[in-house]
């Protein structure tokens, strides 16, 4: 019997049996369209992580002490600088306060403390206007560096340096302002006024320094950098791993990373369960198949039908179940991978690979799980074959 000839007939009968064809097909679908719609999320979610992340400097350390009967001086400003491996240091403090000029005001704006050169620390640059000095940090001056929607917001398309912008209702000068660099987890730099660390006191708040933002040489040398603070803090400072935390934006990516693997294996693992499952049922249905048709399989053999053609026949049945049940299953997880990426903070990216990987695993789960049905029919004695009712 020739190859033609047997897919034929392998066709026919998966047409001849619609209900039971659908229904195996069904079970490889759900399985395959789990993987890629589950794979598909996690991608997606990983890319808008890493999109948010490449804004963090990953040359930045964070040194934040835990103690409240400590704070940093200046004085240590100056000698993590001339530590190895760093290029400059700046106290950091979130303040409390509003923004607004002339009556107008601006939403959702964040106010931060910071030293001299926060500048060149957190990556900004300037659009236009001068850092902060020595002398701004030495008497407190009212200075402000602003973002640049807060420059559009209140100022429009004119420049605000040497105009006033009032923190809860308190005149600041403006003398900066910085370029555009977007948004990270929620936090819009656009959307930022910076002022002087020892100004903050006019707007009630503490000049305790107690956290840092130090910026390494380079991305290469953070972990040598972040281990020369901590020598320097427990050296110099008494401070211990449990009064003080010192971190850096490249172990937060790398943690993220890491997160992002561990929940793709396991989803991966979960959906890969109903593969399984339906491979099972292809076996299954396959094997059910052989008994309903032994009278077939015996008569074929009678008029010459040999072993390995009975075996080809149901072999190739069982991988054109299996295929089509990757197609489908394909088809439907990308589409449902579009319908979810609809809902506000959900995120779908397709895997090439892990599509060719389905395919992969359609042919295998029909070779593998076809395996047994097929040796069993090819392994019929006609004679009894032909007596089976």
């Amino acid at each position: 019997m020739n190859l033609s000839l047997t897919i034929k007939l392998s066709l026919k009968n998966i047409v001849g049996n619609r209900l039971r064809s659908g229904l195996t097909i069904l079970g490889l679908v759900i399985g395959i369209a789990s993987v890629i719609l589950l794979v598909g999320i996690v991608n997606g979610a990983t890319k808008s992580m890493n999109d948010q992340l490449s804004f963090l400097n990953t040359d930045v350390i964070t040194v934040y002490t835990y103690d409240e009967s400590f704070s940093f001086q200046y004085e240590d400003m100056n000698a993590i600088k001339r530590l190895d491996y760093i290029t400059d240091a700046t106290p950091y403090a979130t303040v409390d306060a509003s923004v607004g000029r002339g009556g107008v005001k601006a939403s959702n704006a964040s106010v931060y403390a910071a030293g001299e050169g926060c500048i060149d620390v957190m990556g900004y640059e300037l659009q236009s206007g001068r850092r902060f000095s020595r002398i701004d940090i030495n008497n407190g001056t009212k200075a402000a560096i602003v973002g640049s929607k807060i420059a559009e917001k209140l100022w429009k398309n004119s420049d605000p340096c040497g105009s006033e912008i009032k923190l809860n209702g308190d005149n600041y000068m403006v003398v900066g302002v910085l370029k555009s660099k977007g948004s990270s987890f929620g936090n819009d730099a656009d959307n930022t006024v910076i002022i002087p660390f020892t100004s903050a006191r006019y707007l009630g708040e503490s000049t305790k320094i107690t956290e840092i933002y130090v910026k390494a040489e380079s991305d290469e040398v953070v972990d040598e950098a972040t281990k020369s603070i901590q020598s320097y803090l427990s050296r110099e400072k008494s401070l211990s791993s449990d009064s003080c935390e010192v971190s850096s934006g490249k172990q937060e990516q790398e943690a993220m990373a890491e997160l992002n693997r561990m929940m793709a294996l396991v989803l991966g693992g979960i959906a890969s369960i109903s593969l399984l499952v339906g491979g099972i049922g292809v076996m299954n249905v396959m094997l059910v198949s052989v008994t309903e048709r032994t009278r077939e399989i015996g008569i074929r053999k009678a008029l010459g039908a040999r072993r390995k053609d009975i075996m080809y026949q149901f072999l190739i049945e069982s991988m054109v179940l299996s295929m089509l049940g990757g197609l489908i299953g394909i088809i439907t997880g990308c589409l449902l991978g579009r319908i979810a990426a609809i809902i506000p903070d959900v995120y779908f990216s397709p895997s090439i690979g892990m599509i060719l990987l389905s395919v992969g695993v359609s042919v295998t789960v029909g070779l593998v799980f076809g395996i047994l049905p097929a040796y069993r029919a090819a392994c019929l004695r006609p004679v009894e074959a032909l007596r089976y009712e």
